[in-house]
């Protein structure tokens, strides 16, 4: 079987499935290695990889109708990252993905993923577990920027997801919580 430890952690960690399905499963993936800045998925075209990080850091983000850089997801170790949208319709995505620190990923196609979910039962059960926690997450990000002021985004962000605050830049850092780099120096210095 494929040394993919983080990976079967992390499969295991959200799905009870056995040796043989898992085996199967890990078959499908692909290492890579990706330098910073590098672009995996440019806006406009199809996401057709899903990333798994075992080191580094990936970014999800999008250009607004003013100009400004947004980033809406960051994806440490043992996380997914893909233009969800695009992956599920096959329609051009709307965001890029970024290597933000030097990283190994391991990757499956589209094509792929969806052939496990008919030849591995147990992979629909993760896919769907995968969906749930996107849809959280966006969701309780967008309650936070209507609800939450800056300071208390930053505070919830520093409990959260402390990673992001230390591992990255400041100009990253205040595009995920959607204030400016002013702002978040000031909070930064009060606190």
């Amino acid at each position: 079987m494929v040394n993919y430890i983080e990976l079967t952690n992390f499969i295991k960690k959200n799905i009870t499935i056995d040796d043989e399905d898992l085996k199967t499963v890990l078959s499908y993936f692909k290492t890579i290695k990706k330098k910073k800045n590098e672009i995996l998925l440019s806006n406009g075209k199809n996401s057709q990889v899903s990333y798994f990080v075992r080191k580094g850091c990936l970014r999800l983000f999008y250009i607004d109708e003013e100009g400004k850089d947004v980033t809406r997801y960051i994806a440490f170790e043992n996380q997914f990252a893909t233009e969800l949208v695009s992956f599920i319709t096959n329609e051009p995505a709307q965001e890029t993905i970024q290597v933000i620190e030097n990283s190994e990923l391991l990757y499956i196609t589209h094509d792929d993923f969806r052939h496990l979910m008919t030849i591995v039962p147990k992979w629909k059960d993760f896919y769907s577990i995968y969906l749930e926690k996107a849809y959280v997450n966006n969701s309780k990000r967008l309650v936070s920027f209507t609800a939450l002021d800056a300071t208390e985004r930053y505070k919830q962000l520093f409990k959260i997801n402390p990673n992001i605050v230390k591992r990255l830049p400041n100009k990253i850092v205040a595009s995920y919580i959607n204030i400016s780099q002013e702002t978040l120096s000031r909070i930064k210095s009060k606190l």
